[in-house]
């Protein structure tokens, strides 16, 4: 994925986040609520984790170019954010299956 702007525009563009290492299944951007305009879910073993990030939290994040991730600071904690193209099929073509051989 090329670099975005701003990691709210990568988040915008993207389909699959990675946090700290671990592949978040579930992410959602809320633009009416800036003190929580980033949620993160994610299933760490049997253990569900939940990050929340404001808007400040968004904008103030950097870029590291050499990783292709992007450092998040909320709080007194840090957290490497990486924005991922989900691979996705073609539903329109053929099945290799359903070609009759002759």
């Amino acid at each position: 994925m090329t670099q975005a702007a701003s990691l709210l525009a990568a988040l915008q563009a993207t389909d699959m986040l990675e946090i700290d290492g671990l592949y978040a299944w579930h992410f959602e951007l809320h633009a009416d609520r800036p003190e929580q305009l980033l949620s993160i879910e994610v299933m760490d073993g049997s253990t569900r984790r939940l990050w929340r990030f404001t808007e400040a939290e968004v904008a103030a994040a950097q870029f590291d170019a050499a990783g292709e991730v992007w450092t998040l600071s909320a709080g007194a904690s840090q957290h490497r954010l990486k924005c991922l193209e989900a691979l996705v099929a073609d539903s329109d073509a053929p099945d290799d299956e359903d070609e009759e051989v002759e």
